[in-house]
This record gives C-alpha cells, structure tokens and sequence, in this order.
C-alpha cells in the first residue's frame, strides 16, 4: 500500500477461515437436497393421480379422452343412361360452343365448374367383364362398345363385323385391304429398323379401331392410337377395349400432349388430315414429336396417284400437284425420302444439323422457331408456324444413337440431365424403389401381371419406373407426367416407353 509518506508497505495476509466456508457448502447442499425431496414427493403423487385420472377417463366409454377419426361418407348418383358415353372435355353437346375452322370443336374443351358432373357415369346397358387379352385383339363384346355406326360405314373395307354378342376385327383397314399383317410386313421391308429393335415407339394419326397399333404390339413396337371424337363416337374405345394404347385427340391448333423428339415413328393410312394446308402447319407437328432419324409413313392421298386416284373423287393432276406440294414441304422441314412401294411412302427426319442451318436465312419457309419458344411445351399450347430444331448438343438422342430394345430400357437417357437432380443413379434408384413397390402391389392385387389386368395409367410418373418394373408382364403403361411437374416425359420416351401431359 501506499501510505503518506509515499513508500510502500506491504500488508500482512488474511487466514483463509477453511472450516465456515466448508460447513457452508455442507449447509447449501443438505438444503437443495431437502427442497428436491419434497418436489419430487410431490411431483410423483400428482403424477399418480394423472395416471389415474387418465386410466378412469380411457376405461370409461361415456367420456373418450380424445374424439375418434370422423370419416363422413360421401354417396354420387349415378348420372342417367344418355351419359353411357359421357366424356367430358370432348362432349358433342357442347361442340356448338367452339368455331368449326381447323376442326376446333373436336379438340379439348372442359366445362367450366358450373357445368361439370358430380355423378357415376354407368356402364352400358348389357356391359360384360372385357374379354381378356390377347384373345381381346380379335374380339369383343358388342354391349361394352354398342357403336354399330361404325360398323355400317366401314363393313366394305373390313374393319369389323358385328357377329351374335361381338364385334369381330379382322385386321381390315382403307389402305391395308389384305389385312394388317400383309401391311405391316410390307412396312418391315421398306423399314428394316422396325425388326431389330430400333424402331419402339410409334404414334398413329386418325387410328380408326386401331389395328396397326395392335398388328405392332407382337413387333415389340409400342404405339400411341390417335383419333378424335366424331358426331358418334370415340373411335379409340375400341381400341382401349381390345386391350391396344390408345388416347383421344386431333391435330388442330393445340399441340398434341408429347414433349419434342419423342416417337421413333409416325404413321397416317389414308387419315384425311389436310398436310399441305394452313402452311403445313399440321406436319411441322409431326416433326416436333418425331425424334431425329425417325420415320415418317404415309399410304393413302397422294401417294400412289397414279393408279388410285380414281377412287379418290379428284384428277390426276390434281393428285401428282397434292404429291409435289408434299414432297416439297417435307424437304423444307428437312425429311428425306427414305423408301417407297406401292401405297407406301415412307420419309426421314434429318438428324443432320447442317440442314436445319438453313432455315435461319431470310425468307426461308417454314423457318426455324425461335428459341424462347419451349419444344416440349404441349398442354394447351397452340402450333407453331416454325420448324422445331433438334438441339446439337443432344446427339445422342437421335434415333441411330439410342440402344436397341430392349436394352434402352435401362440406360440413363441423355436428356435426364435436363431434369432438376436427375442422373444415373437418380435413375437407378428410381428403378429399383418401383420394383420393390411392383411385387408388394402384386401381392395386395394378384391380379396384377396376369391377363386380367391388361392396361394401367401411372398418374404420377417421374422416369416410367413402375412401367419398367412391369414390362415383363401382360399390361401396358401410360404413364402421366403433370403439366405442372417437372417433364420428365422426354425420359420416358427415350427408354422406350409411352405417356402423356396432363393437369388433372
């Protein structure tokens, strides 16, 4: 310390008193334990009362502690016997509301809420359980499909025939008189990717009863059957009843529901869709779908005009000026003559990028589509008066670059890198969760993988993984990717299997 006089003293050093500081510990502690004691004492005898409590309240039936799940049924009418046949978003009562011009009253119109159903749609009178496939193919019960229109129309070019209860197909067709088979074998010979596993996917504008998507199933090629609503019925209920996929559209001014470069094939028999008109905006949809080096084949108007245009109802010159208009819009989109034999015509997409280079300069028609116009975009998006250029970048993705069938099927696509955190083993992954989840349906559902279930609708596919895990068996799969999910759809294109868009 410094004291007064300035110098420094240093002060002596206090005992630490050891003994009281102990005793104080000693003290504190005794009483926390004492306090605790009587807490927990207490604390145990109020949580013996509550269990009581709870035990009394539980083992008495008059007071439940917690109220039960309330589940309300819910009971729909059944709608009345004039909507047998109802389908709503394609319903020929409503068609007056929509404009004729490019048959747009045959495209998708749902109602609005006021206007929608809240009742069972029936079964027809008589329906039967669906013959089961592939004896299907050949036959079915009149009563499930009591469309005889069609049947009257089409009894000379051998599409079916009502015998007894059923309603018998022969294979039949406008362009394919000798039968489907006779037709398709015809269609190998000019194609020969259609028999060693190149060609899998096919789409088949104005299908009619679906033979040749039918004909194809035993090829391994597995095709969309594509047809309107007409003033009588939907022409693909047949095909969906024989056990064929099929999906109900047209050609208009909406995109059909596929993502680009989908199908490895595209097929019209005498379907009467106007290819050179409005701009040859119908065939430039073609070949947005159609996957680079796919094929495109035509039988029926123009082809063959020389010695079938009297049945026509036209000229030959006529004719020979709708075949030149053809094959001049086709070599503008880049196509390329790919064979032809009698009623026959079969083109190629290019998968060659220096063709498509050329539709960037001035003036050209049809030119190429700008690219903030999205590809795959196709849920009620119209047509685009442009050509879809495929991408450089995915080349592998042309048909002469992808794996045969049935080894596509399990390669990772080149546009998986396309989808927010897909990739391989995303893929993989996916494959293998689905065939876990494959066997355990079977066993809730024994008849799945037999021939009592004959197709299946995945509403909420990402890669086709059920579908995949499903292949071996008798079923197709459409699988259904949301329009507002991730698109996911071009991958199940390039695995070889089919679906849609749609919203739901």
């Amino acid at each position: 310390m410094k004291h007064k006089d300035g110098k420094y003293h240093s002060q002596p050093e206090k005992p630490f008193k050891i003994v009281p500081a102990t005793l104080l510990v000693i003290v504190l502690c005794g009483f926390s334990f004492y306090l605790g004691g009587i807490f927990c004492s207490e604390k145990s005898r109020l949580e013996g009362k509550s269990v009581q409590d709870v035990s009394k309240t539980v083992s008495s039936p008059k007071e439940p502690a917690v109220d039960p799940l309330q589940i309300k049924s819910m009971a729909f009418p059944e709608c009345s016997a004039d909507f047998q046949d109802y389908t709503p978003c394609t319903d020929p009562r409503r068609w007056r509301k929509y404009g004729s011009h490019r048959l747009t009253f045959l495209e998708r119109h749902c109602p609005p809420m006021s206007e929608r159903k809240q009742c069972l749609v029936p079964p027809p009178d008589g329906y039967k359980p669906p013959i089961r496939w592939p004896k299907s193919r050949d036959e079915c019960w009149y009563r499930n499909v009591p469309y005889n229109w069609i049947n009257k129309q089409k009894s000379n070019q051998n599409w079916l025939r009502k015998q007894g209860e059923k309603f018998l197909f022969p294979g039949g067709g406008t362009m394919f008189p000798r039968g489907v088979g006779a037709y398709v074998d015809l269609m190998q010979d000019l194609i020969p990717e259609m028999r060693d596993g190149t060609v899998r996917t096919a789409i088949d504008t104005g299908c009619g009863v679906a033979s040749w998507g039918g004909d194809l199933l035993d090829r391994g090629i597995l095709t969309v059957s594509l047809a309107p609503r007409d003033n009588h019925e939907a022409q693909v209920q047949f095909a969906l009843e024989r056990g064929i996929p099929a999906i109900l559209g047209v050609i208009s001014t909406q995109r059909l529901p596929f993502p680009s470069n989908s199908f490895d094939m595209a097929h019209c028999s005498r379907c009467l869709i106007p290819w050179t008109e409005f701009g040859g905006i119908y065939l430039l949809e073609v070949h947005r779908i159609l996957r680079p080096g796919g094929f495109w084949v035509l039988s029926g108007p123009p082809v063959n005009y020389e010695n079938r245009w009297r049945g026509w109802n036209t000229t030959v010159e006529e004719q020979k000026s709708d075949y030149e208009k053809l094959e001049g819009l086709l070599t503008s989109m880049c196509f390329k003559m790919y064979a032809k034999k009698d009623d026959i015509a079969v083109w190629q997409k290019s998968s060659d990028g220096s063709c498509y280079n050329k539709l960037a300069e001035p003036d050209v028609y049809p030119a190429k589509c700008d690219d903030s116009l999205e590809p795959d975009s196709a849920w009620y998006t119209p047509l685009r008066p442009c050509v879809v250029v495929p991408k450089p970048e995915l080349k592998k993705s042309a048909l002469e670059s992808l794996p045969k069938w049935p080894e596509r099927l399990q390669v990772a696509p080149e546009r998986i890198s396309n989808v927010p955190g897909g990739s391989s083993s995303a893929l993989k992954h996916d494959d293998g969760k689905w065939k876990v989840r494959a066997k355990h349906y079977k066993k809730l559902l024994p008849a799945l993988g037999t021939n009592e279930i004959r197709n299946v609708m995945d509403m909420n596919t990402v890669y086709g993984g059920f579908a995949a895990a499903v292949i071996d068996d008798s079923l197709w799969t459409m699988n259904v990717v949301s329009s507002y999910a991730a698109n996911t759809l071009p991958v199940v294109y390039d695995r070889g299997l089919i679906g849609t868009f749609h919203d739901w």
